[in-house]
């Protein structure tokens, strides 16, 4: 018999299992974050990773509102101070300092409304792409994208960051102090986070100085929702205390709480929930769940196992 699900979206603050609530997962008076709005509005972390870019667009259009009305240069498609390649209708504001050189900027095309990349002081953006076709694009202060780097909006990036070679950063908020080079999308990553190689985290949350080893994925999409119709995805369900919830949603990956480390090569589960200060062993396989806090998860392939090999009915799909 099918479980009854409640739906997460139903729930208020009051009534979210303590396990969903952003305040079990970040400390926002010890470590202060820049967009913790979007965490305490929200009901539940899932609520909160579902809004991330109605957040981030509403954020840039206020902001650079009034980075307009200070003493910026701008800058046009027809008028851009390098020789790059430039596609579409696009904004460039340049604060004192900032230096913008890109590899490639595509803008919008036909009536719709260009979007801005804004550069503060003393970030620096050289020979990486930047996609401004679905939103725009904050850079901070001291922030530095290297080359061959791509950044699609509407993505918020915090100050003093600095974005390696072969970052894909699509869609996403990052803290100050970061370290970047992996693909992120639809994620928000807190302050002096350090995903510093190619990783994969989408539909996530990570708090302050979590971390990501090399390798390492945050599955977003299940194994075989990927053989339906696009129109039928199932959501993800999460078990809580013995019930189960819909969270609204077939995308969700991984919620790191504050000082959750990660090691090389361990893949989550979609819907994966860490609470602060856990630790996952490299080569580990997380299955969905909740664990933590102040623990650490080993792989221990020699006692339980390396793989079970079962049957398959792709009509089941399951």
């Amino acid at each position: 018999m099918k479980k009854e699900l409640t739906a997460l979206a139903g729930l208020t603050a009051d009534t979210m299992p303590p396990e969903l609530r952003p305040s079990t997962y970040f400390d926002f008076s010890a470590h202060p974050f820049a967009h913790s709005e979007l965490l305490e509005s929200s009901a539940s972390v899932v609520a909160a990773i579902l809004r991330i870019r109605a957040y981030a667009e509403v954020w840039l259009r206020e902001n650079l509102a009034r980075a307009r009305t200070e003493r910026v240069v701008e800058f046009f498609a027809d008028a851009m101070p390098s020789r790059a390649p430039c596609v579409g209708r696009f904004h460039v504001i340049l604060e004192e300092g900032a230096v913008f050189y890109p590899s490639i900027v595509m803008g919008v095309c036909g009536a719709s409304e260009p979007h801005t990349i804004f550069v503060e002081r003393g970030a620096r953006l050289i020979q990486a792409e930047v996609y401004l076709t679905e939103g725009s694009v904050w850079i901070g202060a001291g922030t530095t994208v290297e080359p061959h780097a791509a950044i699609k909006g509407p993505t918020i990036i915090g100050r003093n960051c600095e974005i390696r070679a072969g970052a894909y950063l699509r869609g996403c908020i990052l803290g100050d102090r970061g370290v970047f080079r992996g693909e992120i999308k639809n994620a928000v990553v807190m302050d002096d986070g350090s995903f510093p190689h190619p990783s994969y985290l989408g539909d996530s949350i990570c708090g302050y100085r979590t971390h990501f080893g090399n390798q390492v994925t945050a599955a977003n999409f299940g194994l075989f929702e990927g053989l339906h119709d696009p129109a039928y995805l199932e959501n993800i369900v999460l078990c809580v205390g013995g019930r189960s919830y819909d969270s609204g949603t077939p995308k969700l990956g991984i919620v790191l709480g504050d000082f959750c480390q990660v090691g090389c090569n361990s893949v989550s589960d979609p819907g994966t929930f860490l609470e602060p200060y856990t630790v996952v062993y490299p080569l580990s396989r997380i299955p969905r769940g909740f664990y933590g806090p102040r623990q650490i998860l080993k792989n221990k392939p020699l006692e339980k196992g390396i793989i079970e090999v079962v049957p398959f009915d792709p009509g089941r799909s399951s």
